[in-house]
């Protein structure tokens, strides 16, 4: 990786600096558009007492999922434990700290923690435990809790294709929360499924410029189905 060209050529290369101790945002809502190789990267480096924030921790045995085997999460900030029974094991037996976050205001947490902004009034979660202990404004009559941003020591996430300067387009659905945590990390590491030269894409189809973006790298990728469900005759 040399002047403005992002691209790594390893995973190792891809994850270098990531300790013990540190946050990690990662794109994806349920298996959709998930890092899932670089996600394999940080289950390969045995780091521990990770904080990870995103909408959820993958299934047993694949996505973030997989970080739960070795005990290297200490804290999980989501909106959904789901499908996952060892996260579901871990939480009830107290030995995962789990901050539960409605979906939108996790959003824009990312959101405005890319934008530099350290905090936000919403209504979302006043007057349930999700409110308990924070600031309450009242703007035009409503009521509305503090809800501070948040930024990662690292971002992981996953496009469809980006240019050698680290240009990136998600495809479809697959965008999801992989905008938003490409902007909120000091080290933003991007996957794709295909490395192009810059000038080929479309500047007005490209969703996270390069300037957030620290390393590209082109991977492979199960794309694995969470639940599927087929017609009977």
């Amino acid at each position: 990786m040399s002047g403005f060209n992002k691209v790594v050529d390893s995973y190792e290369e891809a994850m270098a600096g990531l300790e013990d101790g540190m946050t990690i945002l990662a794109g994806g809502f349920g298996l959709c558009g998930i890092p899932e190789n670089l996600i394999n990267q940080v289950k390969k480096s045995g780091v521990k007492d990770l904080t990870i924030v995103s909408n959820n921790c993958g299934i047993d045995g694949f996505g973030l999922g997989v970080l739960l085997e070795d005990r290297q999460i200490k804290k999980m900030i989501s909106s959904y434990v789901g499908e996952n029974a060892l996260f579901e094991q871990q939480l009830l037996a107290g030995e995962l700290e789990v901050e539960l976050t409605p979906q939108g205001t996790l959003a824009e947490k990312m959101r405005a923690g890319g934008a530099g902004i350290p905090a936000f009034y919403t209504a979302t979660g006043f007057g349930t435990p999700v409110g308990e202990g924070k600031e309450v404004r009242e703007f035009s009559g409503r009521s509305y809790i503090l809800e501070e941003s948040v930024t990662g020591d690292f971002a992981i996430v996953k496009g469809w294709k980006a240019d050698k300067f680290g240009n990136v387009i998600y495809r479809h659905t697959a965008q999801n929360f992989n905008p938003l945590a490409a902007t909120a990390g000091k080290i933003t590491v991007v996957e794709v499924e295909e490395i192009v030269e810059p000038g080929e894409l479309d500047p007005a189809h490209i969703h996270t410029p390069g300037i957030y973006v620290n390393r590209i790298i082109k991977g492979s990728f199960e794309k694995r189905i969470e639940q599927r469900t087929v017609r009977t005759n």
